[in-house]
């Protein structure tokens, strides 16, 4: 069974325990949940939007 798997750039503007804003070139085709993974820090959390103004999605962690 194949799994499609898309990213999407993004810039993190806010990070907690439960949930991140995060800020990306357009919110269209942005699935109502996804992972949200920073390489850099080590993490992977799935993830549900909450919020979509503008550019700008707020995430809560599941």
């Amino acid at each position: 069974m194949r799994t499609a798997r898309s990213t999407i750039d993004c810039t993190v503007r806010g990070l907690s325990r439960d949930t991140a804003t995060i800020e990306v070139m357009s919110t269209s085709g942005i699935p109502d949940q996804f992972e949200l993974a920073i390489a850099a820090d080590a993490l992977s959390r799935a993830c549900r939007i909450t919020a979509k103004a503008d550019n700008r999605i707020e995430v809560a962690f599941t």
